[in-house]
């Protein structure tokens, strides 16, 4: 969980189905924690998966704007392709 100075949490209310709360239940007594802590943990990663993204996407831009590949003249023909 995320933790800061200061930190303070908020409520959230979230409707679901029974079948859905019921599984998640099961789901949080397998894993021994609460429902709470499976939302709160599934959020978390979610926004740092976001976060890598987005800074991978910056990184690609980077890249794409900064390093140019130098690539020598064409040498050959299309015609040179086809030859056998």
């Amino acid at each position: 969980m995320l933790c800061y100075t200061g930190y303070v949490p908020k409520n959230l209310t979230l409707a679901l189905d029974d079948n859905l709360l019921r599984a998640a239940r099961k789901a949080a007594v397998d894993r021994n924690t609460s429902v709470n802590q499976l939302v709160r943990d599934f959020l978390s990663r979610l926004v740092r998966e976001t976060d890598q993204q987005e800074a991978a996407l910056a990184r690609l831009e980077e890249i794409f704007r900064d390093d140019r590949i130098q690539v020598g003249r064409r040498t050959w023909k299309r015609q040179d392709l086809h030859e056998r």
